[in-house]
């Protein structure tokens, strides 16, 4: 009875390879969840592609549900967020392929596609000022270098037919209200709109791409408002029977899939836990979102710009307050990665089924038997790794950086898996304080990280972060950090709460405090300067072999001048 009577709100996170739901009461308990994957094409290196009706298809199949058991009356509100993919529709809204072959179903360009690396470089060259919120450095994976991209290779098939331009969490709230109307968290974090000025002609004009003036911006989003904000008329007749919900419920701006997780984890109540930023601003905590990448967000009352660091964007996050937005292209795809690529995975993959343990926490257990009555983190002070192996995105934003490992053995034991598993772990964790050290030197004060996603629930990648960082962790009392921010936004559109901040502090809470190993604190110092040395030292490798290609060639290029004279 209780469970009819009470009023819920739906949240909807796409990420990179599935989307989900959560139904959540007002006080931020979820009360069922549903998932479905979601294709992912490669069409070519580098080249990231979805389908946004496949996605719309999910996203529909998710709410429905984890909404059967309620009366629709009762759901208030529905909020979405996604990864900042771009979707490309046509005048008829109907989908434009983004890849050579033409299939129009494939009109995503995914986040993590770095095919734009060469336009994101002119558009760096430019040093136009709206470079300066994005850490002076244009990424691939925003969307201006896309467009220009898709102009340049695929003018045809694809430029030419394109009337509209979303980020996926738009593309998913215009699906269900009708509303063109943007989120500021999608345009101020990657498409360099600034409010209140809006859309700089001069940048786009600038970059080739003046197109998208027309019609007071038509294509990339003429009207915007914070997350949150109630969209239309809530859901459209059409919407409502897709979901199964009543039309009219109330639809909020959407956010991007971190910027949801940091919703979701970095309001909540901290009394009692004697954490540092107990009794301080907001400003003195900082969110990462952990997933297959890490993002790392930090707020301010006043704009700080940390170089290499996205923003400072307002509102794209806490209404009235400015973003700042760290980050590391591959965290949980690199562990995979290093894990699946060695020869030992497969007998990993069968100890692991023997005990009914998933691979990580396999892991986990088994350097701890490996380190006997010493801390695991000491077993890497032989093994090092440097972890760009998609580039650097914070604090260096230099996409040409490469992965590096060193120490490796010639053996490859089931041990030397967990050892680089480790190192790689220790890696990520060093390059997080990376970006806690830029964001110090700026301005920012964090005491305390709040994890979220699904690197969070790793024990030892939890630790490894405190023991690093010597920052204490929270982690969420509901794991599902993201679908609780996507939550906030229905809450917020119903009207229910009055403003982001107070359904944040709501409906966030904490779970568990971890905290740093201060006896680790002079091992992770020395790690940390050989990790800085790892990344000088490839950039002396790379000035090395350029001056040798040179001084190659002025060599061979000298001896046939002699042969010929």
């Amino acid at each position: 009875w209780t469970l009819r009577r009470s009023v819920y709100y739906v949240g909807v996170d796409v990420g990179s390879a599935g989307v989900r739901a959560a139904l959540v009461t007002r006080a931020g308990l979820v009360v069922s969840t549903a998932e479905e994957t979601i294709s992912i094409w490669e069409p070519q290196s580098d080249h990231y592609v979805q389908s946004s009706t496949e996605i719309w298809e999910k996203c529909c199949t998710v709410v429905k549900r984890v909404t059967q058991s309620v009366e629709k009356s009762r759901v208030r509100g529905i909020g979405f967020d996604a990864t900042c993919s771009l979707v490309v529709l046509d005048q008829s809204f109907q989908p434009v392929p983004v890849c050579q072959d033409g299939d129009k179903q494939r009109n995503v360009v995914m986040w993590m596609d770095h095919r734009a690396e060469e336009q994101a470089a002119r558009i760096t060259n430019t040093g136009h000022g709206v470079l300066s919120r994005v850490g002076g450095v244009m990424s691939p994976e925003m969307q201006p270098p896309k467009l220009l991209w898709l102009k340049e290779n695929l003018r045809e098939s694809c430029w030419n037919k394109a009337a509209h331009f979303f980020d996926l969490p738009d593309f998913l709230s215009w699906k269900a209200t009708g509303s063109l109307t943007r989120s500021l968290c999608t345009l101020v974090c990657k498409w360099t709109y600034c409010p209140p000025d809006g859309w700089d002609a001069g940048f786009w004009t600038n970059i080739g791409l003046e197109e998208l003036l027309e019609n007071n911006f038509s294509k990339i989003g003429s009207a915007t408002c914070s997350p949150g904000s109630p969209l239309g008329d809530g859901l459209t007749q059409d919407a409502a029977a897709e979901l199964n919900l009543e039309p009219g419920t109330a639809v909020g701006a959407s956010l991007i899939d971190a910027h949801a997780g940091g919703l979701g984890v970095i309001g909540a109540d901290v009394k009692g836990f004697q954490l540092p930023c107990e009794d301080q601003p907001l400003t003195s905590r900082m969110a990462m979102i952990c997933g297959t990448s890490t993002c790392h967000m930090a707020i301010s009352k006043q704009p700080l710009f940390v170089p290499g660091v996205w923003g400072p964007c307002l509102s794209a996050m806490v209404p009235g307050m400015w973003l700042n937005e760290g980050g590391q292209s591959a965290t949980g795809r690199l562990i995979d990665h290093m894990v699946k690529g060695h020869a030992a995975y497969t007998q990993l993959q069968q100890q692991a089924q023997q005990r009914s343990a998933n691979i990580f926490s396999y892991l986990n257990n088994h350097l701890s038997s490996m380190a006997t009555s010493n801390s695991v983190d000491l077993l890497g002070s032989s093994l090092h790794v440097w972890p760009d192996f998609h580039g650097n995105r914070s604090p260096l934003a230099d996409p040409t950086l490469k992965g590096m490992v060193i120490g490796l053995p010639l053996s490859q034991t089931l041990d030397d898996l967990a050892l680089l598993y480790l190192a790689t772990i220790q890696s990520l964790a060093l390059g997080t304080l990376q970006i806690l050290e830029a964001m110090k030197e700026a301005g920012h004060d964090i005491r305390t990280l709040f994890l979220c996603g699904g690197l969070s629930k790793n024990a030892l990648f939890v630790q490894i972060n405190a023991n690093a960082t010597g920052l204490p962790v929270v982690l969420p009392d509901q794991t599902e950090a993201v679908l609780i921010g996507a939550a906030v936004l229905g809450a917020c559109a119903s009207q229910d709460y009055s403003t982001v901040q107070e359904a944040m502090e709501r409906m966030a809470k904490v779970g568990k405090v971890v905290q740093p190993d201060f006896k680790l604190q002079s091992f992770y110092e020395r790690k940390y300067k050989v990790f800085l040395r790892l990344f000088a030292h490839q950039r002396e490798y790379q000035a090395l072999m350029n001056q040798r290609r040179h001084g190659w060639w002025e060599a061979a290029e000298l001896e046939l001048t002699l042969s010929v004279s």
